[in-house]
């Protein structure tokens, strides 16, 4: 009998804000567990070092997650670093800046593979190959048809797929071409969703967000709307596209109507279970298909790295 094959040891940096750090902590390792299958896999935690962390989440860091400098004494093959809510125009200014370069810089010698969720992604632009994302007129918000290439290795098997944004940045699909990236899954609506990069360390570029719950981006609505009532952005957020059944679109639109005002007390009215009655991951799937198919090659590199060694 052959032996048993070597454990895929990824690490997941989540950078998110302490109100989406657990959430995002489980929606990964959700979706990472699911790619595993029967693999052999293990999942080590960090997060950038952030001054603005709360108590709860300092607790969780304290407890269960690896500082950065204890997970580059001892590599993991990949790494999965998530985005964060923008807090700065210019990505040079957002407080983990220094640290999500210099992480990246290390990766890049010492994993096989790195996968960049959203501002992580941007940022992977920006400190690597100079390129700019630039400020949409509006958020993009929704659940976005794609045209998927089944012709590369991450793609394959993967099929259709309608992927969740959320985001305020772009990044064109021009620029990332001109610097050496693949799109592997994009749409004409919302430009690239997936794209690739090998220059010894794979990097996996995710525009859109496949670790979402069937209600994430509902919750996030409901996030700008309070933040709408209590007077904190001008602006009154945009549905989410292509997400919602008729019948929750039709309440929040009438919610809205009755935001008008800012009356208070209304964020608390906020029709949260009525609308997500029926919401439904439908891009989950596919979206397990593509991870399966970056650890399959994560394996492959480790395992030919521990044949060139051995």
């Amino acid at each position: 009998m052959g032996s048993r094959p070597a454990a895929v040891e990824v690490a997941l940096v989540n950078n998110m804000p302490d109100a989406a750090f657990l959430a995002t902590e489980r929606q990964f390792r959700d979706l990472l567990e699911a790619a595993a299958g029967g693999r052999p896999f293990v999942l080590r935690l960090t997060s950038l070092p952030d001054p603005g962390r709360g108590d709860g989440v300092r607790h969780e860091l304290d407890g269960r997650y690896e500082a950065v400098e204890d997970l580059q004494r001892r590599p993991p093959d990949a790494l999965v670093v998530t985005g964060s809510e923008p807090r700065c125009r210019d990505l040079r200014e957002e407080p983990t800046w220094a640290s999500l370069s210099s992480l990246l810089d290390w990766a890049k010698q010492s994993t096989h593979s790195v996968a960049l969720s959203c501002l992580a992604a941007h940022g992977a632009l920006l400190a690597g190959d100079g390129v700019e994302r630039r400020r949409l007129p509006q958020k993009l918000s929704g659940v976005f048809p794609q045209w998927v290439d089944a012709t590369h290795r991450l793609t394959r098997d993967v099929g259709p797929v309608a992927c969740p944004h959320s985001r305020l940045h772009d990044v064109t699909p021009a620029d990332l071409e001109a610097s050496g990236y693949q799109v592997l899954a994009g749409s004409d609506t919302v430009g690239w969703t997936v794209a690739a990069r090998d220059d010894g360390c794979l990097r996996l570029l995710l525009q859109g967000h496949p670790e979402y719950d069937a209600t994430t981006l509902l919750r996030e609505y409901r996030r700008d709307v309070r933040r709408y009532l209590a007077g904190e952005q001008d602006k009154y957020p945009e549905l989410p596209s292509g997400y919602l059944p008729a019948s929750g679109a039709a309440r929040l639109r009438d919610f809205r109507l009755r935001a008008i005002g800012r009356p208070s007390g209304l964020a608390d009215a906020f029709p949260f279970e009525a609308c997500a009655a029926g919401l439904d991951a439908t891009w989950r799937p596919p979206m397990v298909r593509l991870l399966a198919n970056w650890l399959d090659e994560v394996a492959h590199r480790k395992a030919a790295t521990t044949r060139r060694a051995g």
